[in-house]
């Protein structure tokens, strides 16, 4: 009886599933920029042109519709932390349409430039460059800035069930993309560009510079801290409050502290895995 009744259970629904489950556009959305990254990095092998930097064209492009995508994913995730009858308010409705339409906005420039063979980042060779990039700048800024909307639902209203401290976990973690993410990524922008004193060598995938400082490093750090500091929370599960709420604030102030370092060697000029 028993191995009859596992048989006819139905099976638990895939994490997929339930991310569309979630929030259906955000999460097309995001999985449409993924394989779009996966077009793009194609299209290297196809089109083996390459920046006056000596990166490939078509190497920016994949890595943005990779970072766009998975913070859109991210997002379509952290919906299911929102109320069930809050999910389609007009706040969160505008917030998931400001993140697919700045996040295109952006990414349509960088593909733009890149079929060109132009670069998209710190191009202000012409006024109509100057403009797109101050353009560009702000729909990231826009961008970054839909983590806020749903960290004030999140925190305000959170899904049933939920234990605060992980509710705490979700929110710090959206307020740290957008402050740290979103302010290190708007210093990176009024410079000349990301690498700071001497230039070469790359880390492997990612590309940062291994001579000097490299101000994408931090930024990354800062971006991604909303799928960090969650993680740290899921993982502390099974301690009691007290335990889970010490290891989120000790890691969270960690990470920040991590951070802001590593920004400051950028800034310094010293390279963060040096050659």
């Amino acid at each position: 009886m028993i191995s009859l009744a596992l048989a006819i259970r139905p099976a638990a629904p895939s994490i997929i599933t339930v991310l569309f489950e979630r929030h259906r556009m955000l999460a097309t959305y995001g999985a449409i920029m993924v394989a779009l990254a996966a077009l793009a990095m194609a299209m290297q092998s196809i089109d083996p042109r390459v920046l006056a930097s000596g990166a490939g064209i078509w190497v920016k492009p994949t890595k943005f519709f990779f970072s766009v995508g998975i913070f859109a994913l991210t997002a379509a995730w952290f919906f299911g932390y929102v109320r069930p009858e809050r999910r389609q308010s007009p706040a969160m409705r505008r917030t998931a349409i400001l993140l697919i339409a700045t996040g295109t906005f952006e990414l349509a420039y960088i593909c733009w430039q890149a079929a060109q063979g132009l670069e998209s980042h710190f191009n202000v060779g012409t006024p109509f460059h100057i403009l797109m990039y101050a353009l560009m700048g702000a729909a990231a800024l826009l961008l970054v800035g839909t983590t806020l909307p749903l960290a004030w639902e999140i925190g305000r209203r959170p899904a049933a069930g939920l234990p605060r401290s992980f509710v705490a976990a979700v929110v710090i973690g959206l307020l740290l993309t957008f402050l740290l993410g979103g302010g290190f990524g708007g210093y990176m922008s009024s410079q000349p560009g990301h690498a700071v004193g001497a230039e070469g060598g790359n880390v492997f995938l990612f590309g940062w510079n291994r001579l000097g400082g490299d101000l994408r490093i931090a930024h990354f750090l800062g971006i991604h801290a909303e799928q960090a500091i969650p993680i740290l929370a899921a993982l502390t599960a099974g301690l009691a409050v007290r335990g889970r709420w010490l290891v989120l604030i000790v890691g969270s102030l960690a990470y920040v502290a991590i951070t802001l370092t590593v920004f400051a060697q950028a800034v310094a000029g010293r390279a963060l895995l040096p050659v």
